[in-house]
């Protein structure tokens, strides 16, 4: 089965399996998959080297732990990435808390 890219943005979750961190960016992808169900093609878990923990957009890098000084906040998540593949649309509850 193939994926029609043209559908939807990819993301890839890069993390260490020798820190454990699968567990995380699994957890990530479900969120990211539940949100954005009809604007994602793909979201895919690229094992990386110890202690990276990276998402990407089509490319773009989004969040790094190292770079930011920790794992990405996922409703900061989400609005980066809703910002760029469903600009305008409302995320709900997890918006609205992230803004107050």
């Amino acid at each position: 089965m193939s994926i029609d890219h043209r559908r939807g943005a990819r993301v890839v979750i890069e993390y260490c399996p020798r820190c454990r961190w699968l567990l995380r960016a699994a957890w990530t992808a479900q969120e990211l998959l539940t949100t954005f169900e009809n604007e994602l093609a793909e979201v895919a878990l690229r094992p990386a080297d110890s202690g990276v923990f990276r998402v990407y957009l089509d490319d773009e890098l989004l969040a790094d732990r190292k770079r930011d000084g920790g794992f990405a906040d996922l409703p900061a998540l989400k609005q980066a990435i809703r910002d760029r593949v469903a600009p305008g649309r409302d995320l709900g509850h997890s918006e609205r808390k992230a803004a107050d």
